[in-house]
């Protein structure tokens, strides 16, 4: 049992401000002021800065050559002695300060942490670069290599797993894998900023984000890289206003269930696509507002089923197509502008189902719209604009199903038709504007339902080459219906062929309006209107079989009234 006599002496009394004082402490403790450690002033190597630095801290690195691979700390900055004076790739304080893992054979060149920022390095010598087999792939156009992921496992240059932080201003070059690698782990987030480096000659692509990244990769420029300039792979990064070019395969390339936002880039030289989307229906990216040009293969691709949304690009020079579909891709390709392309300004092949709205493809070297022989495509085309392509506005080959809705397709000049309906292809127009010269408006091979469409030559031609709205090939099927035709040698020249024309409304032809010779089923001709001031010329002109005709009118042209003659 304790007793009074036994109790501790009392504590001496604190005063109010000493206690003050006391609870301050405890409440808010006292952080200490940011500190620079500087290499290799201070520290021999970077390594040994960085494992003494704290949080907030920077660690400032004079230019040379340090052979180490490092790994930051939360909240360190990392960063070269030097301004923001340019040099021949990127800052000359980059170029000069050099992380070479050369002399190290694990870890990344660099391993970012949460917060951490690495800004104006040049990171090379990690993992095997090789000059023979990255020449080889250059000079085939990548069709050699591998298909791996660019998520397959490597050692980048630089890389960001499952933090925040900011990556800089370097340059990473000749690394035996990508150059910059962001990726998460389940459940986590991988949410870097990527911002205005300099990647080329890395063994994967120039920047890589994988595995759920969500970073923003902006201002960077990645050329001659292996695979990609910069590469997704089941990511949703953002991607803005990069430069790529020069890339063994793709200057952007979207894969695996991949959905990034990829806007204001310049893609060139590259030898394949400028962007290119594939593998798998759940790889829908936006892609939009890019340049895309002189690249090796289309300026923007979708293949493997991909389903991008390709809106408001520039794609012009480009070896193939500007924009191109393939391998039942289902692309929806609105207000672009492709024109001097080496092929189509817009080309669809490989089944794929396409949605084109509101482009403009003018001067391409083949078609405006191509759609190449398939066994099932399909495509709705709505208010575009198709002018002045080489030779045909828009060519429909075999298996593809097309409706083109209020589109306008225009040639100055040339004898190929404006559209080219081949057999085994059904289209129908509904609508649309076909103006122009050459042998037809439309010849026929296929299928065609023309509706309410404008006809429109520029000139019409009596003799010589064809001249024709419509030219129906022998086994073409041919409903026309409500159209208005002017200019041309006749409406409809038809020759063994199925043909239905009603309600059509034709001017300005030669002889006869509808030519309709031995068809392959009885023809149906009613309620077309012909307008001639000639008393020799005839609305139809048909041999063979004849199954509706009636209704069709011969009528002279409308008079105004002479403004001077008396009521």
């Amino acid at each position: 049992m304790c007793s009074r006599n036994h109790l501790p002496a009392p504590l001496p009394r604190l005063s109010l401000l000493s206690l003050t004082c006391l609870l301050t402490l405890c409440v808010h403790p006292r952080t200490l002021p940011a500190d620079t450690l500087s290499v290799p002033e201070k520290y021999q190597t970077i390594q040994s800065a960085i494992d003494a630095a704290q949080p907030g801290d920077t660690v400032l690195v004079a230019a040379g050559t340090y052979y180490e691979r490092l790994r930051l700390k939360p909240g360190l900055t990392l960063k070269s002695v030097g301004d923001e004076s340019r040099g021949e790739r990127g800052l000359k304080r980059a170029e000069t300060t050099i992380i070479d893992g050369s002399r190290q054979k694990e870890g990344a060149g660099v391993l970012l942490a949460e917060n951490a920022v690495l800004d104006g390095f040049t990171i090379t010598g990690v993992g095997v670069y090789d000059e023979q087999k990255w020449n080889h792939h250059h000079a085939t156009r990548g069709e050699q290599q591998s298909h791996e992921h660019i998520g397959a496992p490597g050692t980048p240059g630089i890389a960001i797993m499952d933090v925040t932080c900011t990556v800089q201003n370097n340059i990473v070059h000749h690394i035996g894998y990508t150059g910059i690698a962001a990726q998460a782990t389940a459940g986590k987030r991988c949410t870097p900023h990527i911002y205005r480096n300099v990647c080329y000659r890395n063994m994967g692509g120039g920047i890589g984000s994988m595995h759920d990244s969500q970073a923003v990769i902006e201002e960077n420029t990645c050329f001659e890289n292996f695979y990609a300039g910069i590469g997704h792979d089941d990511a949703s990064p953002t991607v803005i206003n990069n430069t790529c070019f020069e890339n063994i395969r793709a200057g952007i390339g979207i894969s695996e269930g991949s959905c990034p936002l990829v806007r204001g880039n310049k893609c060139y030289r590259n030898r394949r696509a400028g962007i290119g989307s594939r593998t798998g229906a759940n790889t829908r990216p936006l892609i939009e507002d890019n340049e895309c040009y002189d690249n090796g293969m289309a300026g923007i691709g979708a293949s493997e089923s991909a389903a991008p949304l390709i809106r408001n690009n520039r794609c012009y020079q480009n070896r193939l197509a500007g924009i191109g579909s393939q391998s039942h891709a289902s692309p929806t390709i609105i207000g672009n502008e492709c024109y001097q392309n080496g092929q189509s300004g817009i080309g669809q092949q490989g089944d794929a189902v396409t949605t084109l709205i509101n482009n403009y493809c003018h001067h391409n070297k083949t078609a405006g719209l191509g759609f190449a022989d398939c066994k099932s495509g399909r495509s709705t085309v709505v208010n575009n604009r198709i002018i002045d392509n080489a030779q045909v506005a828009a060519g429909v080959h075999s298996g593809w199903t097309v409706l083109f809705l209020g589109n306008e397709f225009a040639r100055q000049g040339g004898l190929p038709p404006i559209l080219m309906v081949f057999a085994g292809a059904d289209v129908t127009l509904t609508g649309n504007t076909i103006r122009g010269g050459g042998v037809a408006g439309i010849r026929v091979a296929g299928k065609l339902r023309a509706e309410n469409n404008e006809f429109a030559g520029t000139s019409l031609r009596k003799v010589g080459p064809p001249n024709f709205g419509v030219w129906a090939l022998p086994g073409a099927e041919v409903t026309l219906t409500g159209n208005r035709f002017h200019h041309w040698r006749h409406a409809l020249s038809a020759s063994e062929a199925t043909v239905m024309a009603s309600l059509n409304h034709i001017t300005d032809f030669h002889r006869t309006a509808l030519l309709i010779q031995n068809p392959q089923a009885p023809a149906h001709v009613f309620n077309n209107v012909a307008v001639s001031s000639d008393p020799q010329v005839e609305v139809l002109t048909l041999t063979g079989q004849a199954g509706t005709v009636k209704g069709n009118a011969l009528r002279k042209p409308d008079t105004a009234p002479d403004k001077n003659q008396s009521p």
